[in-house]
């Protein structure tokens, strides 16, 4: 069975490897490089911004340098995504369309045992692929990350547990419209929109939820690093009433009148800042929820194919 299973995919698992091996290559010359800006490591960095002079310089030496790749990597959410659902789309999709699936099915293997091999074995190896990836592109963005916080939209997605949930979710999903549709390229496409669907409804309306969001209201200060993730910030008055745009609009052109700072026209008047948002201490409790969520979808897709295949509906 593992030679047979290698015969049909190695294609596949090929230029998966070639081009994860690519990326990873390129992204330890350029992280290395990156790294270095930082003398005493980046985590020595994190939330220094605009306190720490020297943290200061080497984050805006990163900003200037490297700003452009980080901006690339906001894409790379999607190579979970390709990789899970090119592998997935032709486990069955090919024997469905070659007509192999009725030869496979009255040899020696019972039909059972075929699908539960090639299911380990190509989910197995989008495990491993993905994992690859997401370790060295989570080195990479170390330096990012003690900056921003690892809770942004392009450094969450890519880093920790969920790019694997992502790939196996698209995996079972590719799999399962193989399945149904009896064509790869058709699958392939149907993986790749209920992705972008569900990461893009739960990363909107499903993440902020996973736990209450914090509210700090504090006097107005120079901004300076923070790793959190904010929610939502303004200003409030000296009662705690918050402000709305016209009424800070409002502020800002009194003090202009004034001819004084921003700043210190709001300290004056009692005028304070308040954040909603999510500690950074969060970031694996959230991952763990968002993990969770995807595998178990991926988990029911993958019985739905085992029923059909069993019940022989396909």
């Amino acid at each position: 069975m593992t030679w047979l299973i290698w015969r049909q995919h190695r294609t596949e698992v090929c230029v998966l490897g070639l081009l994860v091996g690519i990326f990873g290559i390129t992204l330890l010359v350029l992280g290395a490089q990156a790294h270095d800006l930082f003398p005493q490591g980046p985590a020595h960095c994190a939330g220094q911004a605009g306190l720490d002079d020297a943290c200061t310089s080497s984050f805006r030496r990163l900003d200037d340098e490297y700003g452009f790749i980080e901006n690339l990597l906001a894409a790379f959410y999607l190579v979970p995504v390709v990789i899970g659902a090119f592998l997935g789309a032709p486990l069955l999709a090919r024997e469905l369309e070659d007509g192999t699936w009725q030869l496979a099915w009255t040899q020696a293997v019972p039909r059972m045992r075929w699908l539960t091999a090639k299911l380990t074995a190509l989910a197995g190896v989008t495990i491993a692929l993905t994992g690859m990836f997401t370790a060295v592109l989570t080195w990479f963005r170390q330096p990012f990350d003690a900056w921003e916080g690892r809770f942004q939209y392009d450094s969450f997605d890519l880093q920790g547990l969920v790019p694997v949930a992502y790939a196996l979710f698209a995996f079972a999903v590719a799999t399962t419209a193989g399945a149904i549709l009896r064509r790869s390229l058709p699958a392939f496409g149907v993986a790749f929109g209920a992705f972008l669907a569900a990461r893009m409804g739960v990363a909107l309306l499903a993440r902020p939820a996973y736990a209450t969001p914090l509210t700090t209201t504090e006097p107005i200060a120079p901004k300076s690093g923070n790793t959190d993730w904010t929610i939502e910030h303004g200003y409030a008055n000296a009662d705690g009433r918050r402000l709305s745009s016209t009424e800070y609009y409002d502020l800002e052109s009194a003090a202009n009148r004034a001819g004084t700072t921003l700043t210190q026209f709001l300290r004056e008047q009692g005028v304070q800042q308040y954040r909603v948002y999510h500690p950074a201490d969060r970031f694996w409790t959230f991952q763990l929820i968002e993990t969770t969520l995807f595998i178990a979808v991926a988990a029911a897709l993958v019985g739905v194919v085992v029923w059909r295949v069993r019940r022989r509906v396909i």
